[in-house]
């Protein structure tokens, strides 16, 4: 699963498989904490973060959502995807 985004220890990841399940998401981790985030809602889906660490993402990927949804599709193609900006 190749990391797409580091920002304030938070690593974003995405898988490179066409089986993975929909809808699209990618995996975000703060040290010991998984969360799994819907792209086109920009919502928690599974696991858990910190607060400030889950609202850091969410923004992120609210203004990452087109990049992300590009990325979504590669990885499904089996690709990799793109690295992404950082929050900063």
């Amino acid at each position: 699963m190749p990391t797409i985004s580091m920002f304030y220890g938070i690593i974003i990841r995405m898988f490179c498989a066409p089986e993975e399940h929909n809808p699209p998401h990618f995996h975000a981790y703060y040290g010991e904490f998984k969360a799994i985030i819907d792209i086109k809602t920009c919502e928690l889906k599974e696991g858990n973060l910190p607060k400030k660490q889950l609202k850091l993402v969410l923004a992120w990927a609210e203004l990452r959502q087109e990049e992300l949804l590009a990325d979504w599709m590669l990885a499904m193609n089996s690709e990799l995807p793109y690295k992404i900006d950082p929050l900063k």
